[in-house]
């Protein structure tokens, strides 16, 4: 919270110096520069209500808690940002059929590249903190600062070499190139985050690691099928039937429930489980056998 609010303050900074840039100068590609940074802004607002929201316990209404508007905040930030491309390139438009020569160039590119650097610093803080409390909305956000500080490269280079030629179509071509990636980037990030809302599997290598617990913290199962996962916000839950040995009393079975579950906990942060224990007649084929383990 203490960080989503600090990238507020950081974000107004950025957009006075990148509003400055396009003031002093006039250049489309610096406008550009300028419009994506109100969306950061606004995206870091979102995210900032999307971390308190989504910090409240689970209740009646929402038994499985709020963690998963974060990944709305995200779709919201990612329709901003389709947006805030489309202006840019009406703009680019504009100047491309009236272009202009640019004024105080030099003083632009100064203030384009302190902010720059400023966003550069904090979306490197952004992404740790966003991977250690695995808060979708601050990756967002910093996948969105760190694009920025790739097009505000690019938008520096391109208004060099607006000086340099004098050229002044490159201006709104730069532009235009910029609005692409953003709206590239919105793209993105919109699909990413409904697939969140849409119960998508985790990343690449979660349900290996599951599976490698359950092998290891087994004895007693004879197997477990039908093993599902999901990722909402912070927390991943986790499903799956254990097979164990009809005869088994329900203590037992119990006590290995509570085994594997503490053993997944170990190995995996946020991590909710759910088990359903069947007797050896709900023996599937293809399910991932636990009693050869430890034979």
């Amino acid at each position: 919270m203490r960080i989503a609010g600090a990238s507020i303050g950081v974000g107004l900074a950025v957009l006075a110096l990148k509003a400055a840039a396009w003031w002093v100068t006039g250049s489309s590609a610096f406008y550009s520069d300028a419009l994506e940074t109100v969306v950061n802004v606004a995206a870091s607002c979102m995210a900032l209500a999307a971390l308190g929201f989504a910090a409240k316990p689970a209740d009646l209404n929402h038994p499985y808690g709020h963690d998963k508007v974060e990944f709305l905040a995200a779709v919201v930030e990612g329709v901003l940002i389709v947006v805030a491309s489309v202006s840019i390139l009406e703009h680019a438009w504009r100047t491309w059929r009236h272009p202009h020569l640019l004024m105080e160039p030099g003083l632009g590119v100064g203030l384009s590249l302190a902010a720059t650097a400023v966003n550069a610093s904090w979306a490197l803080v952004l992404f740790g903190v966003a991977r250690q409390a695995r808060s979708p909305a601050l990756r967002g956000d910093a996948k969105h600062l760190a694009g920025d500080v790739v097009t505000s490269i690019g938008i520096v280079a391109g208004v060099g070499l607006v000086v340099l030629t004098g050229e002044l179509r490159l201006d709104p071509l730069v532009a235009a190139a910029t609005a692409a990636y953003v709206l590239w980037t919105g793209v993105h990030l919109i699909s990413e985050s409904v697939g969140g809302l849409m119960d998508m599997a985790p990343a690449d290598g979660t349900v290996e690691r599951i599976n490698a617990v359950l092998r290891a913290n087994g004895d007693g199962a004879i197997e477990a099928h039908d093993i599902r996962a999901r990722q909402a916000g912070r927390l991943t839950f986790v499903q799956f039937h254990l097979v164990v040995p009809g005869a088994m009393s329900v203590e037992t079975a119990h006590d290995i429930c509570d085994r594997i579950e503490a053993a997944l906990k170990a190995d995996m942060d946020h991590l909710v489980v759910n088990i359903h224990v069947e007797p050896e007649s709900k023996v599937k084929q293809g399910a991932l056998c636990l009693q050869e383990t430890h034979v």
